[in-house]
C-alpha cells in the first residue's frame, strides 16, 4: 500500500524534510534570541537614561574602553571647548534618517589637563565636501555639558570604513585613540552626546536619544519558522495520503479498463443463437440471404 514510499522520488523527499525540520528551528530560536536582545538592550539604554547624570571622569579615563553596559549613561563634564581642534565627522544622517551631514566633534578641556570628546550635534554637509564647513561657533569660556557616553566607534562594531586621506579636520570615526594623536592632551576613552545645554539657534542638531520602545519583528519571524517546521510533516502526511488516493483510483480505473476489455473479447468469441433448423448462425451472417433449392421430381 505504501511502497512507493521506497522510490527515489519519495526518499529524497522524505529526506529533504527531515533536514528542513531542525534548520527551521534553529532559526525560530535564533530569531528568539534577537528579540530578546532588543529588548535587554531597550532595558538597558532606558534604565541608564533615567539615571542620574555623574561626572564622566567616573565613567572614563584615558585609554579606557566604555563598557557596553555603561553605554547612555547619563554623565557631565565642565571645561573649555578647545575649537582649534574641532573636527567634523562625515557621512551621519539628521533625527529625520535621510539627511546626510556632519556631527561636530568638539575637544573639551577639563580641569586637570585632559580632555574629554563632545558629539556637538548634526549640520548640513552643504555642496562642497573638500572643505571645512561652515561650524556654529561652540560656547566661549568655562562650560557644563551633559549627554550620554558612548563607545568609540571602531570599523568593526559600526561598519563604517576608515577612509583614508579626507578634508583636513574630517574624519569618519569618533575615535578618541584616534583624536589623541591630534591633541596635546589626554583623552578620556570614548565620547560624550551631548544632551543639555541647547544650542544657539538650534544648530548643531542635537542627537535624538536611541529608540528603546520598539522591540522590531524578531519574535513574529520566530513564530513563522516554527510553523513553517510543524507544516512540514503535517505537509508530507498530506502528500502521502494524495499519493496513495491517486495510486488506488489509478489502479481502480485500470481493473475497470481490464474488467472491460475482457468481457468485449468474451462477447467476440461466444457462438451465435441457432437458427429454425436448429444449426447455430454464424457470427456477422444475420443478414445473409439463404439459398433455397427446389426439388425436381421427374
Amino acid at each position: 500500500m505504501y511502497r512507493f514510499l521506497l522510490s527515489r522520488q519519495w526518499v529524497i523527499l522524505t529526506l529533504l524534510g527531515l533536514a528542513l525540520i531542525p534548520v527551521m528551528i534553529k532559526l525560530g530560536y535564533w530569531q528568539l534570541h534577537r528579540h530578546e536582545h532588543k529588548v535587554a538592550q531597550n532595558a538597558l539604554i532606558a534604565g541608564n537614561l533615567a539615571a542620574r547624570p555623574v561626572p564622566v571622569t567616573e565613567l572614563t579615563a584615558p585609554g579606557r574602553t566604555v563598557p557596553h553596559h555603561e553605554m547612555w549613561r547619563r554623565v557631565s563634564a565642565t571645561g573649555t571647548y578647545d575649537t582649534a581642534h574641532e573636527v567634523v565627522v562625515r557621512q551621519r544622517t539628521a533625527a529625520d534618517e535621510q539627511s546626510i551631514g556632519y556631527y561636530v566633534l568638539t575637544p573639551l578641556q577639563l580641569d586637570g589637563g585632559k580632555d574629554v570628546l563632545v558629539n556637538r550635534g548634526w549640520i548640513s554637509a552643504g555642496n562642497d565636501l573638500t572643505r571645512f564647513p561652515d561650524v556654529p561657533a561652540a560656547p566661549r569660556g568655562k562650560v557644563t555639558v551633559t549627554g550620554r557616553i558612548m563607545a568609540d566607534e571602531t570599523t568593526s562594531a559600526s561598519g563604517i570604513k576608515n577612509t583614508k586621506g579626507l578634508p583636513p579636520r574630517q574624519v569618519m570615526l569618533i575615535n578618541s585613540t584616534e583624536m589623541a594623536k591630534r591633541l596635546p592632551r589626554p583623552v578620556l576613552g570614548g565620547y560624550i552626546e551631548q544632551t543639555a545645554p541647547d544650542p544657539a539657534g538650534g544648530k548643531p542638531e542635537l542627537v535624538p536619544e536611541p529608540d528603546h520602545d520598539s522591540i522590531g519583528p524578531h519574535m513574529a519571524y520566530a513564530v513563522q519558522w516554527w510553523l513553517f517546521a510543524a507544516a512540514v510533516p503535517v505537509g508530507w502526511i498530506v502528500l502521502v495520503r494524495r499519493e496513495r488516493r491517486d495510486r488506488a483510483e489509478a489502479a481502480a480505473k485500470a481493473a475497470r479498463e481490464a474488467e472491460q476489455a475482457e468481457e468485449a473479447d468474451e462477447a467476440a468469441e461466444a457462438p451465435g443463437e441457432p437458427d429454425e433448423h436448429g444449426e447455430p448462425e454464424s457470427p456477422g451472417r444475420e443478414n445473409e440471404p439463404v439459398a433455397r433449392t427446389a426439388a425436381i421430381t421427374e
